[in-house]
């Protein structure tokens, strides 16, 4: 099937078959590596990828699917090459990875939460990325670095300009 793709701002026309995931697609077809296939069931959330805007199991839905909406990975949060977003500097800043595999989804999932709310709880964090499994960082480091980014992006914690 022709599909026609738009990631992260980018058309991409492709042919797949009518079974192929998104996340399937994303990787072997575009090259896009970010969205990590964990369980392939939906559980773990590693695969997470935004969808206008909202946080999705790229390995519940087939690239059919995806036809119209646009999609963002990893790789297209960064503001420039060679720069990251509030969020990735954030979670580099406060160790919010260690292995690395989740972080990806973690970083997408905490975009469309900071998205419609700027300024969440830490119990509202904590609920956003209940459904994204880590099993090396104990989720404390990744909660903060989810509320320094807010802050940051909020404009709170800017450094102080002397006179």
């Amino acid at each position: 099937m022709a599909v026609e793709l738009t990631v992260n701002g980018q058309r991409h026309a492709v042919e797949v078959d009518a079974r192929t995931t998104l996340l399937d697609c994303l990787r072997d077809r575009l090259g896009l590596t970010g969205a990590h296939a964990g369980c392939e069931h939906g559980v773990c959330g590693a695969c997470t990828v935004l969808l206008d805007g909202v946080a999705v199991r790229s390995c519940l839905m087939f690239a059919v699917q995806a036809d119209g909406y646009a999609i963002t990975t990893i790789e297209g949060l960064a503001p420039a090459p060679g720069e990251l977003s509030p969020l990735q500097d954030a979670f580099c800043e406060t160790h919010g990875m260690q292995c690395g595999y989740c972080t990806p989804a973690m970083i997408l999932t905490a975009h469309a939460l900071l998205a419609s709310n700027p300024s969440p709880t830490r119990e509202e964090i904590v609920e956003a990325i209940s459904a994204n499994i880590c099993r090396c960082t104990g989720y404390a480091q990744i909660v903060e670095a989810i509320a320094l980014a807010a802050e940051r992006m909020r404009g709170s914690n800017r450094p102080v300009t002397l006179p």
